[in-house]
């Protein structure tokens, strides 16, 4: 029955297809079904062992060749070594495997969703069972309350309301129908006469007839969608694995150099191995798996403050290369929280300022006269004819108890100095009619001094057709056809504007049951789920950063559409395209068209899934925001998938890797910008660590070629590639972010972290390193100094240069000259390397395992004028690149 489409089918056929009846199935029959259908539960299929996930962590090509480093370094009897590059290893493996172990939580996330129990018919009695033991064919009860078991078709209902926010992004209850027959391609939102696994019932009570169990329901089918999607390797991770991969293929192809010209030399085999491993110990960068962790972590901890909380590391880089973010409607760039916005009284349109519960706002006409005199009326008729309650909370926070859309009235007269409290015992309630989607109104009989007052509140043709005069600002009208066609016509604009419009009359009656006839009509409330203030701010600021915002959501298009021009999401050129359009689009047509789009309305969680995929297919990055179980999978799919803190379901928040602790859609705005920083600064400290790393290959391979003895020892090169770049590199990880940083396109994530701009740098700080200090080595030698103090002097040269480098490759157009000293963080680590740079030559007890020994002040001098030389070498490059003398080389990139 997976494929049946029941909600687009009589109920007769309904029957026939589970094979039930109105009394219900019997107990044998409903074990028989079980057996063969299985447990209503979401199934965790091909969930991954922690030992697996573990495993998994060491595919990483960084992390094997330094697993290969450390067993030779070991083997060799480097015991330092090895271990150093062991922990290093082991902190990078279980950092990755904590991240992955946490991810396999969105599924559990999911059953916690499941009704526990559920009310059904068996063997002609009404029976409390297991949820799991639900089938298809079962009769089910539902009522006010009640979490619904399985999807369920409708038999009947009375004033039903369910809320499927979590499901279909709707912000309000959604209201059902008995005997609708909905098209086939319907979305979940509009299959009225249908409830939903994980739902909730609002309002009523209904009997329904199970279609569907399990992982068919399409909270089933939204937990298979999550196990089917594969997380995408952030871009950083795809650089980092290029760089492993190419640091292996360059260790490999040393040692086997080394050895060959080993053997044309005549030297030892041993000695010729060792030869190699250094080499291969001074192209792998071991400090950068920690120096990369490290930095992501540090940048987490600034996003915390910004209400950013970052669920997985390597996605901080992500956010300065997204190019696209699509975000949900409701919660998210709305208050969900209705508001009054019109109001239509004696002939006139009333503005009504202000959004949310908080009960502060203006009333003013469109044409900027007085305000009407029933005004006063309309907004009573809203609190008497109401069953909600207005609190305000002991930190100041308003609040609504009951349906939305009866609160909003609520807070429009509370705006106009009427206290609904104080209203409701004056008019006190003598009898009601609740409202109901067959009358489609509801009505209630208050106390005005002597006399009985009834007030309708309804869908405006349901309360127009029961009016005969209306209430204008010179008293009581006749209401005739013409005028009756013209309020109608009201009503429309308003509805056309995506405002939710109820109309409202009143009459004095003698008892409820006369209130169908002869009533006076007052006037409309339009009412919406306004924008946040600050969204409209933010989705500015993401243009204005190269980024464009697509809201994606469940509502209707009309309400999508108003809330997207608002917000300025909508522009001219741009389109709107719902769940059915989608489903006639083929995957091809919609990569050629997501481009145009900038709202997608109606759509079901596999739409947003296809939206995400046509977008990356063109080459986006793509940011998913969303609170529901809908946009879960999304979620997963998406370069970043970001959740609400507050309103979002546990499924969300498992699936996203960032979540918004406040719930408010200019918080990402925050977190990109500080995204982009972490990503310049990664630049930053990737360019010095390879820069260094460049510097020390060609020294150890120059002397190689050169037939004289290797300058630095295996301890002294890890000392220079853990100790000496690494404090550094942490330091240029909280480098202060430029001040254009927002006005700049996104980072291209195609082109990586390795612009052209930045590999000259790289190789212009590389190779002057190894042209100073292969040439002090020699120079050391020749002067007839021995290998121990030229090989000190060659260490603490190479040391030096490194650190002048490190303030260097701050910016890559800005000179050191410029606020050299900025970042303090790089002054307390240069700082502290030189003290420990100091005892190692200056300690006996560090001399020894680093093979160094104590220079003169002659030789302090040299080693820092030879350090110096390259400054000028950077800043010349610096001033050709800010002048443009690359730009023909560069094509245009930094």
């Amino acid at each position: 029955m997976s494929s049946v489409f029941f909600h687009s089918l009589s109920l007769d056929r309904v029957f026939e297809i589970t094979g039930s009846n109105p009394d219900g199935l019997s107990t044998d029959e409903a074990f028989a079904r079980l057996r063969s259908v299985g447990p209503n539960r979401i199934l965790a299929e091909n969930k991954s062992s922690p030992w697996l996930l573990l495993l998994q962590q060491f595919r990483n090509v960084l992390i094997i060749t330094l697993l290969i480093a450390t067993v030779l370094s070991a083997f060799l009897g480097h015991g330092m070594e090895a271990a150093a590059i062991a922990v290093i290893v082991i902190f990078a493996v279980l950092l990755g495997f904590f991240q992955e172990y946490r991810a396999e939580k969105a599924i559990e996330a999911l059953r916690k969703m499941a009704a526990p129990t559920a009310r059904v018919l068996r063997d002609g009695k009404e029976t409390v069972l297991a949820a799991e033991g639900i089938v298809p064919g079962d009769i089910l009860f539902l009522a006010t309350g009640d979490r619904v078991a399985a999807d369920a078709r409708l038999l009947k209902s009375s004033n039903l309301r369910t809320d499927e926010a979590s499901l279909t992004g709707e912000s309000l209850p959604s209201e059902k129908d008995t005997e609708a027959i909905v098209a086939a391609e319907a979305p979940p939102g509009d299959r009225k006469n249908m409830v939903f696994a994980g739902t909730t019932i609002s309002y009523g009570r209904s009997v329904a007839v199970v279609t569907q169990t399990g992982m068919l329901t399409e909270f089933g089918r939204i937990a298979a969608m999550l196990q089917a999607v594969e997380s995408e390797k952030t871009p950083l991770q795809k650089n980092l694995d290029r760089i492993g991969a190419s640091l292996a293929k360059a260790a490999s192809v040393i040692v086997l150099f080394i050895v060959i010209f080993g053997f044309i030399r005549g030297q030892p085999f041993i000695e010729m191995l060792i030869f190699g491993i250094a080499l291969a110990v001074a192209v792998v960068p071991e400090a950068l798996p920690a120096v990369v962790t490290i930095s992501l972590a540090l940048g987490v901890q600034r996003m915390v403050n910004r209400n950013a909380l970052i669920r997985r590391l390597p996605v901080v880089e992500t956010l300065g290369s997204t190019t696209v973010i699509c975000s949900d409607k409701t919660g998210t760039l709305t208050r969900d929280e209705m508001t009054v916005r019109a109001l239509f009284v004696s002939g006139r349109l009333v503005e009504v300022s202000g959004s949310g519960y908080h009960p502060e706002g203006d009333f003013t006409t469109a044409d900027g006269s007085a305000l009407p005199g029933t005004l006063r009326e309309l907004l009573l008729a809203g609190v008497l004819c109401n069953d909600a309650r207005l609190r305000q909370d002991s930190e100041g926070k308003w609040t609504i108890a009951g349906d939305p859309t009866e609160g909003a009235l609520l807070v429009a007269a509370r705006k106009a100095g009427i206290d609904e409290v104080l209203m409701r015992e004056r008019h006190g309630r003598v009898d009601e009619q609740p409202f109901s989607s067959e009358t489609r109104m509801m009505i209630t009989l208050n106390r005005s001094g002597p006399s009985l007052k009834a007030y309708i509140k309804g869908a405006p043709e349901t309360v127009l057709s029961q009016c005969t005069s209306v209430m204008t600002d010179d008293g009581i009208a006749e209401l005739d056809e013409k005028m009756r066609t013209a309020l109608f016509g009201e009503a429309d604009s308003l509805g056309k504007k995506a405002l939710r419009v109820l109309g409202f009359a009143l009459g004095e009656v003698s008892d409820i049951g006369s209130a169908s006839q002869n009533m006076t009509f007052i006037g409309f409330a339009g009412m919406i789920d306004p924008p946040r203030s600050e969204a409209k701010d933010a989705v500015r600021h993401c243009m204005d950063a190269g980024i464009r915002p697509v809201m994606i959501t469940g509502d209707h298009p009309l309400t999508a559409e108003a809330i997207a021009k608002e917000l300025g999401i909508f522009r001219q050129g741009s389109s709107i395209v719902t769940g059915v359009m989608l489903n006639a689009m083929g995957e091809e047509e919609l990569r050629r068209s997501v481009g145009a789009i900038s709202v997608y309305a109606r759509v079901a969680p596999e739409h947003k899934l296809r939206i995400v995929r046509a977008l990356q297919k063109n080459g986006e990055v793509v940011a998913m925001t969303g609170d529901g179980v809908n946009d879960a999978p999304a979620l997963k799919k998406a370069d970043i998938g970001i959740s609400m803190g507050i309103t979002g379901t546990d499924v969300s928040k498992e699936a996203s890797a960032m979540m918004l602790t406040d719930d408010n859609f200019a918080s990402i705005v925050a977190a990109v910008e500080e995204g982009r920083g972490i990503y310049d600064n990664i630049r930053k400290y990737l360019t010095y660590l390879l820069s260094s790393n460049i510097g020390e290959l060609g020294l150890m391979a120059g002397a190689t070629i050169l037939g004289i003895p290797l300058p630095l020892t295996a301890v002294q090169i890890l000392y220079v590639n853990l100790a000496t770049d690494g404090l550094p590199a942490l330091a240029l990880a909280v480098d202060p972010a430029e001040r254009d940083i927002m006005k700049r396109m996104p980072n291209d994530s195609k082109k990586g972290i390795f612009s052209r701009s930045v590999l000259a740098f790289m190789l212009a700080g590389g190779l002057w390193s190894t042209i100073v200090n292969l040439s002090l080595f020699q120079w050391a030698l020749s002067s007839g100094r021995s290998l121990q103090e030229s090989m000190t002097m060659t260490f603490v040269s190479l040391v030096l240069i490194q650190f002048f480098k490190a303030y260097n490759f701050r910016s890559e157009k800005d000179s050191i000259f410029k606020r050299p000293f900025a970042n303090r963080w790089l002054n307390l680590a240069v700082a502290w390397e030189l003290l420990l740079l100091g005892l190692i030559i200056a300690l006996p007890l560090l001399r020894g395992p680093f093979g160094t020994c104590l220079l003169t002040l002659e030789d302090w001098v040299i080693l820092t004028a030879a350090a110096l030389t390259v400054i000028p070498v950077i800043e010349t490059l610096k001033f050709m690149l800010r002048k443009g003398m690359f730009n023909p080389l560069l094509n245009g990139k930094r």
